[in-house]
């Protein structure tokens, strides 16, 4: 058994290194995927060129396909703070690898007015939101510190994998007390199970990105940004089978020169070390 020892709050902890737990969706690109903002599809193609057909069901000697993708829209992925900002930062250069201490939180939605906490000035009543209140609720539950979130919405099941996220308002998202909150418990890397942080429709504001980045309102370059060494993961499937509690996080991405890109998150259980 592969395992790491940590030490947190003054307890020691080790990490199974042997049992990593996805809680990246995996991208079918000829079946059921997830959709966000009316993006087109991922898309798989085979290459064909001066006689070569990139598919061995069709004759060609390898397969070898393009694809097509929206990494902000179409599975899993993992987004910096050039995704607001007019310089283009790569997210691959903002998160360099390794493992974080992560805590792993299920909370449940609140409709807009009874929520008690501003939201999107565009919000509709009943919609629903993630609030600070639920999201210190939860993390009181397993009390401590970590550098990385992962945070389950419920209801939570399989048709997440496959849902279309349309509309205004399609899904739950953060009010500004509970991205602050975030900020506050100085969480760097959180991922959601959620297609944005923010209204889809919110006219640009992009309030809790903003928030969790460092981002005065308004602000365009990436220099003004406190924190720009946090990354933001969306459109993560955490399965009923995977526990609330403690975890090491590997986030894993390709080397893409872009503010978003595909990614893996890796789960390692962290147990009490005697």
């Amino acid at each position: 058994m592969s395992e790491v020892l940590l030490s947190r709050g003054g307890q020691r902890y080790v990490a199974d290194l042997s049992n990593p737990l996805s809680i990246a969706m995996p991208l079918d690109f000829d079946g059921v995927q997830p959709n966000h903002f009316g993006a087109p599809r991922a898309h798989a193609q085979p290459l064909a060129a001066a006689g070569f057909v990139g598919d061995v069901r069709t004759g060609g000697s390898v397969n070898c396909e393009r694809l097509s993708i929206v990494p902000h829209c179409n599975g899993t992925h993992t987004e910096c703070v050039g995704h607001v900002t007019t310089d283009r930062i790569a997210v691959h250069e903002v998160l360099r690898g390794g493992l974080s201490i992560a805590r792993l939180v299920s909370v449940r939605a609140t409709p807009i007015g009874a929520s008690g906490e501003p939201a999107d000035p565009d919000a509709t009543p009943g919609e629903p939101v993630i609030t600070a209140a639920a999201l210190g609720a939860a993390l009181a539950a397993l009390p401590g510190e970590s550098e990385a979130l992962i945070v389950r919405t419920l209801p939570n099941d399989a048709s997440k994998l496959g849902r279309r996220y349309e509309g205004a308002a399609p899904a739950p998202y953060l009010t500004p007390d509970a991205a602050a909150l975030l900020v506050a418990a100085n969480v760097r890397h959180l991922v959601v199970d959620l297609p944005s942080l923010d209204r889809a429709a919110d006219g640009g504001r992009l309030v809790a990105h903003r928030l969790f980045w460092g981002l005065p309102p308004g602000a365009r370059r990436a220099h003004d940004a406190t924190r720009r060494d946090a990354t933001v993961t969306e459109l993560a499937w955490i399965a009923p089978t995977v526990h609330d509690g403690w975890y090491m996080l590997d986030l894993q991405l390709p080397a893409f020169m872009s503010d978003a890109a595909p990614s893996r998150p890796i789960l390692y259980p962290v147990r009490p070390h005697d």
